[in-house]
């Protein structure tokens, strides 16, 4: 499945209760259509006591994030972007960004 995100792109959030953030993508999961964003749509964790841990703790931890409420920022300037892809003469496929017309790296 192509997506418009990978892992390791800073991408701004559009929708949501972190709408407005920017942040690195850590893990996608194409057949869900979502991704882990750093800092982004946090949950607490509640950690039960253990021998390691006797009064256990509540943890806060990224949850998953639709890929419609993310938007890739485009490296050159900066802004958020929609993506397209186009096939060179070799066969290799390259993302450009739909405001500058530029590679994505």
């Amino acid at each position: 499945m192509k997506l418009h995100i990978k892992k390791g792109d800073t991408v701004k959030v559009i929708s949501g209760n972190d709408k407005g953030k920017t942040a690195k993508v850590l893990s996608v999961f194409p057949l869900k259509n979502r991704a882990i964003v750093e800092g982004i749509n946090l949950v607490s964790k509640h950690i039960k006591p253990s021998a390691e841990n006797p009064k256990g703790k509540i943890e806060k931890k990224e949850s998953s994030i639709h890929l419609s409420n993310l938007m890739l920022i485009d490296p050159s300037n900066g802004e958020p972007t929609r993506t397209f892809r186009k096939i060179n003469k070799e066969g290799k496929i390259f993302r450009f960004s739909k405001k500058t017309n530029k590679i994505l790296k």
